[in-house]
């Protein structure tokens, strides 16, 4: 599922392929921006952005978000690529490299000027060098809305998800459904900080610090299974801003006791 650390290392791989050259193919297969080609352009870079990827390419920015299913692939010019080509929906391609986008589900491409109408919306990113661990706490306290509702709106802190968002509550031992202006949003800022800044640099994501399978999870996608510290089965429900975007909440009744 791609949260802030799966953009960050998409966008090292692909930074590391396309910065300094020469697009020799810029090809994007959306009604929106199919007729736009800047190829024989050079890439400056690329940057991730909470949950969304920068293409930085002279004086425009190809925008692309990853939703739940899309992905970047980075290949040898002529290597036969790892998904269908039907579901590609950017082909950038340098004298060595294909760089194709799968399944994205939002792709546009503007001025760079006008590059913080995507994204100046976006809170605090910890992966970031200007991350300010300070103002992502004061928009979490400052949200009323279930502290789960809270830590995925992006605009209160840019690039956790809801793997992030179950498991930094757990080890905090904070409810879901608990009102984020009662809880104590430095510490659990700083818990899910150090988390995606742990697991940035590998390939397979954890939490508890191992890496077998079945073991990497303190509470998400474990319904009924027992709790890690206590033995409780963890429980599952679902919580959003509302019905269109509820998202999967897990939680243990004893370690995340529900507010009074």
């Amino acid at each position: 599922m791609p949260e802030g650390d799966t953009v960050f290392r998409a966008a090292r791989r692909l930074d590391d392929v396309l910065a300094g050259a020469v697009l020799e193919r810029f090809d994007l297969r959306v009604p929106q921006a199919a007729t736009i080609d800047l190829s024989g352009m050079t890439v400056e870079h690329v940057v991730p952005r909470g949950k969304h990827l920068l293409h930085r390419i002279g004086d425009w920015t190809l925008h692309s978000h990853l939703k739940m299913e899309g992905e970047w692939h980075v290949y040898r010019r002529g290597e036969r690529w790892r998904a269908p080509a039907f579901k590609a929906r950017a082909v950038l391609s340098t004298r060595t490299h294909d760089t194709v986008g799968f399944d994205l589900a939002d792709i546009s491409v503007v001025p760079r000027s006008h590059e913080h109408e995507l994204v100046g919306y976006l809170g605090p990113d910890p992966l970031r060098e200007d991350w300010d661990p300070a103002e992502a706490a004061r928009r979490v306290q400052a949200d009323e809305r279930p502290v789960h509702v809270a830590i995925l709106d992006q605009r209160n802190v840019a690039g956790f998800g809801n793997v992030y968002a179950n498991e930094m509550l757990f080890v905090r031992g904070i409810a879901p459904t608990a009102p984020a202006s009662e809880i104590d949003a430095p510490s659990l800022i700083d818990v899910g900080a150090r988390m995606i800044r742990a697991n940035r640099d590998r390939s397979s994501r954890t939490f508890t610090g191992e890496n077998r399978p079945g073991r990497r999870f303190w509470v998400y996608g474990r319904e009924n299974a027992p709790c890690r510290r206590c033995g409780t089965p963890i429980r599952a429900g679902s919580l959003g801003a509302d019905a269109t975007r509820e998202r999967n909440v897990f939680w243990c009744p004893v370690c995340q006791p529900t507010p009074a």
